[in-house]
């Protein structure tokens, strides 16, 4: 066999969270175990009557058949623009600050090629999304953990990380609200955090796929900071200007269009020109009629919205409830579709060994908090993508797995 050498920038990539997991299912599955999937954030709730009907009538259309270059993406840009102003309330140019995606986490994943050479520094949060790291890898970056402590409220701490690591940064990654912990921020951090960006020159990203995935009780959190349709800012709110920031969103989580991987990335024109060029050497954009079902999501009825954040409150006051039931004390989240909790003894310190003999003994699958990030060893992630009955029918089998009893 021919010895083949990979570039070193593979090394990194070897484990990640989703694929460990899915080997783990698939080990539990061929010994015989009914699957309750709790590992994965994507939504069982189907997209929308009229979404579905906007993509099947494109389907008709040959126009829409051939190749999708920047300039017949216009029409979403031009959607997406008035979706955020309407939503937060600042004026967006559809031709120079939109760029469609292939999903948000293309646009993680590909901006720090346009903004990192190797050896510089990205700050991510620890625990974090997978692809915002294994994009700095391929870029051949540094990466620097800012820890996510419950104390904190899971907000990293900026002036822990340092000096000569801020000196060589060139990108700073934020999520809020957060996957895995579950945790929201206020405006006044996000000032604080763009304010530290406009410093050191750095640029500040934020990944905001569920920004509609917030329930009533913002606790600690003032409604005046946030215009009548957002309850969570976002991070153009505390850059107006878009100095340093670019924000990522994605169909998802609101839609529930996750299989057709649509996004868009808002921000500062300089790096969503960059990120187009980093763009059209890898792909042209997704078929025209996946754009014209999002248009349609973006600018129809919003009845959807508020039905799916009303299916995943009840999922979570369901699931701890449950819980909370069988001795395991949780906090209620106040926005995404996860629970993040602190694993009981005797598995504080390992919770790859606690998902792998959850699903193995019981069926139940969860994601690993260290598969996170370090900060996230002693918890667990468990996605509601189950109607209440099934949810509570999973925290039976754990409560049987924990102690013996069902």
């Amino acid at each position: 066999m021919t010895n083949i050498q990979f570039a070193q920038r593979l090394q990194p990539l070897q484990s990640n969270v989703f694929a460990d997991m899915d080997k783990a299912k698939a080990v539990a599955l061929a010994s015989g175990q009914q699957i309750i999937d709790l590992s994965l954030g994507s939504s069982d709730l189907p997209a929308e009557q009229h979404v579905i009907a906007a993509i099947s009538q494109s389907l008709h259309d040959q126009n829409t058949h051939g190749y999708l270059l920047f300039h017949g993406t216009q029409g979403f840009r031009q959607a997406a623009a008035v979706w955020y102003e309407q939503k937060f309330g600042i004026k967006v140019d559809p031709e120079t600050e939109v760029l469609p995606l292939i999903g948000s986490q293309e646009g993680t994943a590909h901006l720090p090629l346009a903004l990192l050479n190797p050896g510089d520094f990205a700050l991510l949060l620890d625990p974090g999304y997978p692809s915002h790291a294994g994009g700095v890898y391929l870029a051949s970056g540094q990466i620097y953990s800012m820890p996510l402590l419950a104390e904190n409220g899971f907000l990293p701490v900026f002036a822990n990380i340092p000096d000569a690591v801020v000196a060589q940064s060139k990108m700073m990654v934020l999520s809020y609200p957060h996957n895995p912990t579950a945790a929201i921020a206020p405006l006044s951090f996000f000032q604080e955090a763009v304010a530290f960006c406009q410093q050191h020159n750095i640029v500040l990203v934020h990944d905001f796929p569920y920004v509609d995935l917030v329930f009533e009780e913002i606790g600690g959190v003032e409604q005046s900071f946030y215009p009548s349709q957002a309850l969570v800012p976002s991070i153009l709110q505390a850059d107006p200007e878009k100095s340093v920031s670019i924000e990522f969103f994605t169909l998802s989580k609101s839609y529930n269009m996750g299989g057709f991987r649509i996004g868009y990335a808002i921000g500062n024109a300089e790096l969503i020109k960059a990120l187009r060029q980093i763009k059209a050497a890898v792909d042209f954009n997704q078929y025209r009629g996946i754009l014209n079902g999002a248009i349609a999501a973006l600018t129809g009825p919003q009845a959807g919205v508020e039905n799916t954040v009303a299916t995943f409150r009840k999922r979570r006051d369901a699931f701890v409830t449950a819980l909370n039931r069988i001795g395991w004390q949780v906090p209620s989240p106040q926005a995404t579709m996860y629970i993040w909790a602190k694993l009981p003894s005797p598995w504080q310190h390992n919770s790859v060994e606690f998902c792998t003999q959850l699903v193995k003994q019981t069926g139940v699958a969860a994601s690993p908090g260290a598969g996170f990030g370090k900060s996230g060893e002693g918890y667990v992630r468990f996605a509601l993508v189950h109607e209440p009955p099934l949810l509570e029918t999973a925290v039976e089998r754990i409560a049987k797995f924990l102690y013996g009893v069902s």
